[in-house]
């Protein structure tokens, strides 16, 4: 394995107004086309708030009499829970309706944007676990909380796919 040539700088960035999340109902493969990309709905102009969506590992301890030492080898791999926090629309039940409880689907991220081609598309397959309102008497807008259930391995850092030609 050749190891990655890590630039001498650095060109940081502000996840708002670049990252994107997808909901996608369903993709033919574990990463999604172009046209299912651009038929699913971009969440993220809507999203209040963003918690999990990530990957951790449980390592096991693995002792042995001829050291003091406690070496461990990693384990099961597991997503955290998973939720994201959304505007609420007063006009329409729509986002409510795409992400009732108990639906299938996949959450795209891409980290750096819709960028084809760059190694930075996430999917994780999921299932809406819970949708509850966010009540409050607090000078903010209307929110609810969707919780998702990873149901299966994430994809993470796949390609995002090619623009369509034309």
């Amino acid at each position: 394995m050749t190891t990655p040539t890590i630039p001498a700088t650095q060109e940081r960035y502000y996840q708002r107004g670049v990252t994107r999340f997808y909901f996608l109902p369903s993709i033919a493969a574990r990463i999604p086309t172009r046209p299912e990309l651009t038929d699913g709905t971009d969440l993220s102009d809507f999203i209040s708030d963003i918690e999990g969506w990530q990957l951790a590992n449980t390592p096991i301890e693995t002792p042995d009499l001829g050291s003091e030492f406690t070496s461990s080898i990693t384990g099961e791999d597991k997503a955290d829970n998973s939720s994201l926090t959304l505007y609420d629309d007063k006009a329409s039940e729509a986002l409510e309706s795409l992400l009732a409880k108990d639906t299938v689907g996949f959450i795209v991220i891409l980290r750096k944007g819709d960028v084809p081609t760059r190694k930075t598309m996430d999917v994780f397959p999921v299932r809406v676990g819970s949708r509850s309102t966010a009540y409050t008497t607090s000078t903010e807008p209307a929110k609810f909380k969707v919780s998702f259930s990873i149901t299966s391995k994430p994809v993470l850092d796949a390609a995002v796919p090619a623009a369509a030609a034309g």
